[in-house]
């Protein structure tokens, strides 16, 4: 078990990478290389890498800034990710993309991973939250300041079994990635406005 300060204890979900908790209740992930998650829509090997998480309450919500270290190369990411089994999970990742760019990118799992790029990040960490609702209904959100909240998406996933969420740094195409996780925050009510940047 790893603990973090306001968290409820973490492990190790699929298997585990390197990862250290830091002075003021910072964590940080190191992936190996080939580290992600997928479910490829094209057809490719699904693929499922290290991730530490707490089963989570019937609603909550998780939300941290995060800070992947440079040099970066294409998909490294640092991620909130939930987790029922391997073919239903998501993740909303500040991630690298092809073009050079750092993004918020979100995939959706039930079957086949749904993958969606969303807002450009300008600068070196973003705010990411995920949150859950009820069972199977969720929602992502992404912050430049951990204030004011934009909508990412909101889904369902077909599961009803337990449901790890958490955290995992990936580096799919490069030598490994570093994340830090820091203003961590874990609440038991999810926002009662999804787009009104609560």
């Amino acid at each position: 078990m790893i603990q973090v300060e306001g968290l409820p204890d973490l492990e190790w979900i699929v298997n585990g990478d390197a990862t250290e908790v830091l002075p003021g209740g910072r964590l940080q992930i190191t992936a190996a290389s080939g580290t992600d998650w997928t479910n490829d829509a094209m057809g490719g090997a699904q693929q499922h890498r290290a991730a530490l998480g707490f089963v989570a309450p019937e609603a909550f919500a998780l939300s941290a800034r995060v800070l992947v270290e440079e040099p970066r190369t294409t998909f490294d990411a640092g991620v909130l990710a939930i987790w029922g089994d391997a073919d239903h999970w998501a993740k909303l990742c500040f991630e690298r993309s092809p073009l050079g760019e750092s993004m918020v990118v979100s995939v959706v799992t039930n079957g086949w991973s749904d993958d969606c790029n969303s807002t450009v990040v300008e600068g070196p960490s973003v705010h990411l939250r995920l949150s859950r609702l009820d069972r199977r209904t969720w929602a992502f959100h992404s912050s430049g300041e951990g204030t004011r909240w934009d909508f990412v998406r909101l889904f369902r996933l077909e599961w009803d079994g337990p449901v790890h969420a958490g955290f995992l740094a990936q580096a799919p195409t490069g030598e490994s990635c570093r994340a830090v996780f820091d203003d961590i925050r874990f609440v038991p009510q999810p926002p009662s406005d999804l787009r009104g940047g609560f």
